[in-house]
């Protein structure tokens, strides 16, 4: 459609209805704010991360990344039967 026809299309809606607010409606969302991201050394491969601050430990030289974590974790055994 062009400019001209949505122009028009939203004044036979606004005529037949004056509470009518468009589209988009009245409020524009808001975007979410930024996740609050600090920089923090794994211990165990020694890579730069960023992190979320909820999700650091207190003690911050014991912090070990997601990756590091993946191939710590125990592989499941096989089913046996």
């Amino acid at each position: 459609m062009s400019r001209r026809k949505d122009l028009e299309r939203y004044l036979r809606l606004k005529q037949a209805n004056p509470d009518y607010t468009g589209f988009r409606g009245s409020k524009a969302v808001a975007a979410k704010p930024p996740l609050a991201l600090e920089s923090v050394v794994c211990s165990v491969c020694h890579r730069k991360r960023n992190v979320e601050s909820a999700n650091l430990p207190a003690d911050r030289e014991s912090y070990v990344c997601l990756t590091c974590q993946e191939a710590q974790a125990p592989v499941p055994a096989e089913g046996t039967g």
